[in-house]
């Protein structure tokens, strides 16, 4: 079985993250949404790591070969422990890029047996991240179309919360 990661933080997932993981879906007998804790990642996640994999797991259940997971370790360590050989990473622009290669290298030296394969955003969607995401729900903005519709709703909730 080709098992493949796709990893992430997922502070929120957006339509831009589904994207990459159906098409990853077409290319693999099984992938794993590796959500990251990512705890002291900009002062902490929005959303807790149970709320995160619930939007997922609600937005990717048309996907019989998806599945969405929590972990707490180095990557490297989790996908061996799942019998995982490739790592999926969305890419948007260059600067991605540079941060996903050097990823890449540095998980490449702690294993050799596993791969990073680069998906590349479609157009409609080489703009959007989480953190755009969440700066124009702070600001009252609609997110509808970029992320799921549960996820549209809890940013509005928070939104009208914080105000």
């Amino acid at each position: 079985m080709k098992r493949a990661l796709c990893p992430g933080t997922y502070d929120p997932v957006t339509s831009g993250h589904l994207d990459v993981i159906e098409r990853a879906a077409v290319l693999f007998d099984e992938v794993v949404v590796a959500v990251a804790l990512s705890a002291d990642k900009g002062g902490g996640p929005l959303f807790s790591i149970d709320e995160r994999v619930a939007f997922i797991e609600d937005a990717v259940s048309h996907l019989p070969n998806v599945r969405v997971l929590p972990f707490d370790t180095l990557l490297v360590e989790f996908a061996l422990e799942l019998d995982a050989h490739v790592i999926i990473k969305g890419l948007r622009a260059v600067t991605d890029f540079e941060r996903e290669f050097q990823m890449a290298q540095l998980n490449y030296r702690l294993d050799k047996s596993i791969e990073t394969m680069f998906i590349m955003s479609i157009p409609e969607y080489a703009y959007l991240s989480s953190s755009a995401v969440k700066e124009i729900a702070r600001h009252g903005g609609s997110v509808r179309g970029l992320v799921p519709d549960a996820v549209c709703e809890a940013l509005a909730s928070r939104s009208k919360q914080s105000r």
